[in-house]
């Protein structure tokens, strides 16, 4: 999904590791995991560098930032989850069986700054960095290209600030280099082979499975959040 789309690991991987592991573990393994896909993105699938379209996602996304770190260590991870997943299954299959829904072409730029902002609060608290700032670029009707520039570059930035922050706060500990030395290798085939198929499909199609793809993390969040709240 990373490879493929230009985000998504933190999702996928906060699906099946909220099982076990306690939030901040979880929350600075999914940004390294995602800092190393962005990596690693940003060397197999290169789509350009506009200044001026990505600059409101990334001040916005560095307003948000300090404000999601903040929340992680008081946050209510397993509710935060399932209105996460909720807002995602709702959203995303709407567009998706929408195609025709109007694009927003003007007053973009605060709307930029504002998807920025939400998604760097979401990267500070667990590395969803790319989820509203994709959908927002999808709204907009940005060209597949067009998009993948601006989520990479955006997922880039705000997950290397959110790690180094995570590091110089005591959130990763040096206790957890040995799980990063897994999360690591762990992302390289399956990144490259989403980038392959990132080169080879259509429009359509990557808007398609992009929107599937959020479709089926939202509803793996909603499952592994709801059993806890219901047993409350």
């Amino acid at each position: 999904m990373q490879g493929l789309s230009g985000f998504g690991f933190g999702l996928t991987a906060m699906s099946l590791w909220a099982w076990t592991l306690e939030p901040q573990l979880a929350a600075a393994l999914a940004v390294f995991g995602g800092l190393t896909g962005q990596v690693i993105a940003a060397i197999s699938v290169r789509r350009g560098f506009n200044l001026k379209r990505l600059l409101p996602f990334v001040l916005g996304g560095f307003c948000g930032l300090p404000l999601g770190i903040y929340l992680l260590p008081r946050l209510d991870v397993p509710l935060f989850r399932a209105l996460l997943g909720l807002l995602i299954v709702i959203m995303c299959p709407l567009m998706f069986f929408a195609p025709s829904l109007p694009r927003i072409t003007r007053g973009g730029r605060i709307g930029d700054a504002l998807a920025g902002m939400a998604g760097g609060a979401m990267g500070g608290i667990g590395g969803f960095t790319g989820v509203v700032p994709t959908l927002w670029c999808t709204v907009r009707g940005f060209s597949k290209d067009d998009q993948r520039a601006v989520i990479q570059n955006f997922n880039l930035a705000m997950l290397a600030v959110t790690f180094a922050i995570y590091v110089a706060s005591g959130i990763a500990t040096r206790q957890m280099l040995p799980l990063f030395a897994i999360v690591a290798p762990a992302m390289l085939i399956p990144s490259l082979l989403g980038a392959r198929l990132y080169l080879g499909i259509s429009e359509l199609a990557f808007r398609k499975v992009l929107l599937g793809l959020l479709t089926a993390s939202g509803a793996a969040l909603l499952a592994t959040s709801l059993p806890v709240l219901i047993h409350r």
